[in-house]
């Protein structure tokens, strides 16, 4: 582990200073418990002040919620305790699931709703006349902790989401810009994606996360539309580049070089990416000017296999330069920190991908309903047992179970909880009964409590510590519990810190016992939730949703790539995320073009197409990824060369869609020659289906 940079520590700093403010006022007022309020400040703390401010009102709203509920459900189920348990269990359970559905901090509220419900009645089900005081008190405590928070956040050295915004969009066209020159260039033209370009719908898809911070920021609140439309773009050039390198590779293997007339376009459109000042809406048009220039249709020159790729490629090529200038004016937008609402985007010809989610609603109703089954089983041995603190080992339960249920793999992440519990309690144990009865005034305390809150809340700014770092701080604050009136009762000390060890312990036992399985199922799950939606694309069930298709496969890959790093699965390390984005636009771009086509032609890529849907339907019946049959690969060539038939002015988008079908599926075809089918053939083919 790298050591903390100075904006962690300053980070930690501001932080720390909040949470003194919120113990402070806490201590002043009287507060109950005001050591919720310093536990808040934690919570909700973020480097960037839109995020905290996001985070703060997620964070109220989801206490409030939660409070609510717990004055609501404890009066009525009091004397019923197994009941209760129920309705808790069922309680953090549901509003975990709606948690799981929006995967943006929002989804905090829902799940922060969930568990505060047992945090709050829970400890006070021997005296349920006092839940309304404390849910208010708990509401006030963790209100006080979010204000204070979002005060030195934006008053002490704030931080704008703008600076990493502009610094991530910096990155991610970085990116896409060296994988496009590589594929330019001739080195990246490959049939498949190198695994490292996949993962670049996983970073852009990140991108969400700080769009939906974007309007509590003041300096960025403008840019919200732009971002969006540049998200869009940047993932709708991924499948595009995908596309090219297929096309270019494919026109190499004809003639083991690339047609000469091409490379000095591919040159030119090369130099362009690399030069970022350079890219206007004039030096688009002027690109596109030479690929017009050398781009010769299949009607001019005939119709041979060679001459279908080449114009693929070149249309590929258009989109690209359009996209690419659109990305760096919406670049330039966001940068200035206003939308400007006269710029007109250059790539019109296709919508955009949309921000549509893919949800395997399965695997989520699983893990939601491991950890109602643990927070209940939790209860029913609490109330068996009759152990006066077992509340914290329920509530425990319930909060490992929530933060962690979205994970493939929870039970690591439960067991480094467990020991760094340990070591916090141990902490806590230190400072109760060793520190904090020498010292006299809030001066000292807050000399004392720094040294182990300001190195835990370095590592709160890096992401794969921060919910960890988070947890710690909160359950040390609340071991410590500290009050206006300082006590301390060994016993009672003891017994609250086992029953929270026990509730992780349990938690991971359980989730040891339930989830045995890891990343593998979760990747196989999402592979073959990419063969049915390409099944249904091709039997026509998703016909008129190009962008939400799109959006789907490509948030699916941002979630399978990661998993298949780190499985040794070699069928699974074939997975070409990006083809199945090409073959599903492929296939809903000739569904709607077959409408302008004779009916023979649109009779045999009806045929063609079922009988894809019916490989991927085999597929799924199967489970592994079968090659798909000669047959299939003849009924592709018999549309191309029926379209070929069809009028020069209707058929250009049917073949481009037929060639990347056919590449998709058959990337290692032979080259074959296509000659427009005889009008026996037509008449042939609609007997046939009249015969039908």
């Amino acid at each position: 582990m790298s050591l903390p940079s100075w904006r962690d520590w300053i980070f930690s700093g501001k932080a720390f200073l909040a949470s003194m403010l919120a113990l402070y006022i806490a201590l002043y007022f009287d507060l109950p418990r005001p050591y919720w309020a310093m536990a808040a400040v934690y919570v909700v703390s973020n480097p960037l002040a839109g995020a905290t401010g996001s985070k703060a009102l997620y964070r109220a709203l989801g206490t409030i919620i939660g409070a609510c509920a717990a004055v609501f459900f404890m009066p009525i189920f009091i004397n019923a305790p197994e009941l209760f348990s129920v309705v808790i269990a069922l309680w953090t359970g549901v509003l975990l699931y709606i948690s799981m559905l929006d995967r943006t901090p929002r989804s905090y509220v829902f799940m922060l709703a969930g568990y505060t419900l047992p945090l709050i009645a829970l400890p006070d089900v021997g005296n349920p006349e006092l839940i309304f005081d404390t849910a208010l008190a708990r509401s006030e405590e963790i209100l006080l902790g979010i204000l204070c928070a979002s005060i030195v956040n934006a008053v002490v050295f704030p931080v704008s989401i703008n600076s990493m915004l502009n610094g991530n969009i910096t990155k991610w066209l970085g990116d896409a810009a060296s994988w496009a020159e590589e594929i330019l260039r001739g080195e990246g033209a490959v049939p498949e994606t190198p695994v490292k370009r996949q993962k670049l719908a996983s970073d852009i898809a990140g991108f969400d996360m700080l769009l939906s911070q974007l309007r509590y920021d003041v300096k960025t609140r403008e840019v919200v539309k732009p971002a969006r439309e540049l998200r869009g773009r940047l993932l709708m050039l991924l499948p595009m580049f995908s596309s090219l390198a297929d096309r270019l590779h494919a026109l190499k293997q004809i003639n083991e070089n690339l047609p000469a007339d091409m490379l000095p376009v591919l040159q030119s459109i090369a130099d362009w990416f690399s030069q970022p000042n350079a890219i206007t809406d004039e030096s688009a048009h002027a690109l596109i000017a030479q690929i017009d220039a050398i781009d010769t249709r299949p009607s001019q020159t005939g119709h041979d296999w060679e001459n279908m790729l080449r114009a693929s490629a070149l249309a590929r090529l258009r989109e690209i330069v359009y996209l690419w200038r659109d990305c760096h004016a919406l670049h330039a937008i966001i940068r200035d920190g206003h939308h400007n609402r006269g710029w007109q985007p250059l790539f019109r010809h296709r919508k955009v991908i949309a921000n549509t989610r893919f949800y395997d609603y399965g695997m989520m109703l699983f893990s939601c309903g491991s950890t109602v089954m643990a927070t209940l089983i939790a209860g029913l041995v609490w109330i068996q047992s009759g152990w006066e603190y077992g509340a914290g080992a329920v509530l425990m339960a319930a909060v490992s179970g929530s933060f962690f249920a979205a994970m493939d793999r929870p039970a690591p992440f439960i067991m480094i909880l467990l020991k760094w519990f340990s070591a916090s309690l141990v902490l806590s144990f230190i400072y109760l009964f060793f520190i904090l009865p020498r010292i006299d005034g809030f001066p000292l305390l807050v000399l004392v409590f720094a040294p182990p809150f300001l190195v835990l809340g370095t590592l709160m700014p890096r992401p794969q510590y921060a919910i960890i770092a988070m947890l710690l701080t909160v359950a040390t604050t609340s071991f410590i519990a500290l009050q206006n009136r300082f006590s301390v009762d060994f016993v009672s000390f003891m017994n609250g810190g086992l029953a929270s060890l026990i509730g992780v312990g349990f938690s991971l036992v359980w989730t040891l016992l339930v989830r045995p399985f890891g990343s593998e199922l979760a990747a196989r799950r999402l592979m073959h939730a990419g063969w049915n939606d390409l099944a249904n694309t091709a039997a026509g069930s998703n016909r008129h949703d190009h962008s939400e298709l799109s959006g789907r496969i490509l948030d699916r890959l941002g979630q399978l790539v990661p998993r298949l790093a780190s499985l040794p699965d070699r069928e699974m390390a074939k997975i070409d995320g990006y083809a199945e984005v090409r073959l599903g636009l492929n296939i809903l771009a000739l569904q709607r073009e077959r409408r302008r086509l004779g009916s023979a032609c649109a009779i045999q890529i009806g045929t063609m197409l079922a009988a894809i849907a019916g490989f991927y339907k085999q597929r799924l019946k199967q489970g592994k990824a079968l090659e798909p049959a000669p047959s299939l690969l003849a009924q592709i060539d018999t549309c191309l060369a029926q379209t070929l038939n069809e009028p020069a002015g209707k058929r250009a988008e049917a073949l481009d869609a037929l060639v990347g079908i056919k590449r998709a599926l058959f990337p290692d075809a032979p080259v074959t020659s296509l000659l427009p089918l005889s009008n026996d053939h037509n008449t042939n083919a609609l007997n046939a289906k009249a015969a039908e």
